[in-house]
């Protein structure tokens, strides 16, 4: 199904950003497409490189495009007025106290292993700035379109791309099946950009197209064409950051490249059909589903970031119906994740985020749906030595604000960095010299660090 916004911009259209739009050919497109969607090829340089201590190894950040709405989600409000509580019921959860939309049902299950927080809180309202906010934790320097695709600072993935770097084989940083609006490297360079697998995991015949050697090609036969190439491109190399020279950065998706197709360890980790029947049944025989477990595998083959892109929560007509068919095998889906995580001993060191760009109005208009709303929204975190069971935060009784331990996407970016062991304070600087903070208010939330 293709999900379109508010503003008609739908998931192909997205593809057409250029990291996300040239994939079709499988890795040598996907590193093709890092190598020329940046004009900025030199490296970035933190003022200090050395990881802290960390309380987690690994992020999957589950993007819901759109905006999911905190009403129907995790911050049910029993007390407001019908036109503003909605359709559903608020149900108990395992934690006394916390309570979650009727549709969450076995996420409830599961809040001892869950902080809920309930007051982040920006004023980018709209598509585009929301998503740039929510995954950098920097606002666009200047207004955008609500539909529009910006990057003005790197992205959660790209930075700890950059500063935890990549197994052996494997790149670092995976976007299942697209790149979010904002999820791209910026100055950072194209050797930081996503790892696209556009296909569903779901299928039958899934595979990774150019992860193996192609079809017809012995190994030495490969071995000759890499060395005909090697000799034949002799073309001059401007080295220094500032010249910004692409032909850089496509020796350096041809590298990457045969570097995982000759890379048992990629290949191993993209064979989802090794996933016994019912671990794949408990994930939910959908691309979604299929897509999740993809990403623990890739995190259990030492991948530091998965960015699980999941659209069509922008619900400004009809929202009930509609969420009756989503929310059910979405929210099983992330159930089936973190006890899965748990069940493999890997919980404990990979964090789950569960977020939008913003949540949805407090009344409910006159088409049954909700539209944005960027005053109170609801964010789901797992893992990574989280202490679960808890709420952070509060919206008002009938949910129009944050007003209890009010938070900014600047606190949610750098409680993402300072997990995982990254300075969200500091000082990098561009390719032109030009020092930047990471985030300008590195502090974490406190109630989810371990």
């Amino acid at each position: 199904m293709s999900w379109k916004n508010c503003e008609g911009i739908s998931r192909r259209d997205g593809l057409k950003l250029g990291l996300g739009g040239l994939v079709a050919g499988g890795l040598s497109g996907a590193l093709g497409a890092r190598a020329l969607g940046s004009d900025r090829t030199g490296p970035l340089k933190p003022a200090n490189a050395k990881r802290s201590e960390t309380d987690a190894d690994a992020c999957i950040l589950v993007w819901l495009d759109g905006g999911p709405s905190h009403y129907e989600t995790f911050d049910p409000k029993p007390e407001a007025p019908v036109e503003i509580r909605g359709a559903y019921n608020p149900i108990a959860t395992q934690t006394p106290g916390i309570l979650f939309s009727e549709r969450m049902e076995k996420l409830a299950a599961l809040t001892d292993d869950l902080a809920i927080v309930r007051s982040i809180r920006h004023n980018q309202g709209n598509h585009g700035a929301g998503n740039h906010y929510m995954m950098t934790g920097a606002p666009p320097r200047i207004p955008v379109g609500c539909g529009a695709f910006v990057s003005f600072h790197p992205s959660l993935g790209s930075v700890v791309s950059k500063e935890i770097g990549a197994p052996h084989g494997i790149p670092a940083y995976f976007s299942l099946p697209r790149m979010s609006r904002s999820g791209g490297p910026n100055f950072l360079g194209s050797k930081y950009a996503p790892f696209i697998v556009p296909d569903s995991p779901n299928s039958s015949s899934f595979r990774v197209r150019d992860v193996t050697i192609p079809s017809g090609l012995t190994d030495g036969r490969f071995q000759s064409r890499q060395a005909i190439r090697e000799n034949i491109d002799k073309m001059l190399r401007f080295h220094h950051a500032q010249v910004g020279d692409p032909a850089l950065a496509v020796d350096e998706f041809y590298d990457q490249s045969m570097q995982i197709i000759s890379s048992p360890e990629a290949q191993a980790a993209f064979d989802i059909h090794q996933e016994p029947g019912e671990i794949r049944n408990a994930y939910g025989r959908n691309t979604f589903g299929q897509q999740a477990l993809l990403a623990r595998r890739l995190v259990g083959a030492g991948v530091p970031f998965v960015t699980l892109y999941h659209g069509g929560w922008d619900h400004h007509v009809d929202i009930f119906p509609r969420l009756d068919e989503k929310l059910p095998p979405f929210e099983a889906t992330v159930a089936a994740l973190i006890s899965d995580l748990k069940q493999q001993g890997m919980l404990e060191r990979t964090l789950v985020v569960v977020l939008g760009e913003f949540g949805r109005t407090p009344k409910i208009n006159d088409r049954g749906g909700r539209d944005h709303w960027s005053n109170a929204m609801s964010v789901l975190f797992a893992g990574g030595k989280t202490p679960g069971g808890q709420v952070i935060g509060a919206t008002d009784r009938q949910g129009y604000t944050a007003i209890e331990r009010v938070l900014s996407p600047e606190n949610f970016v750098s409680t993402i960095y300072r997990k995982l062991g990254i300075d969200p304070g500091q000082v990098m600087y561009t390719p032109e010299g030009r020092p930047t903070h990471l985030v300008s208010d590195a502090n974490p939330i406190e109630e989810l660090m371990g």
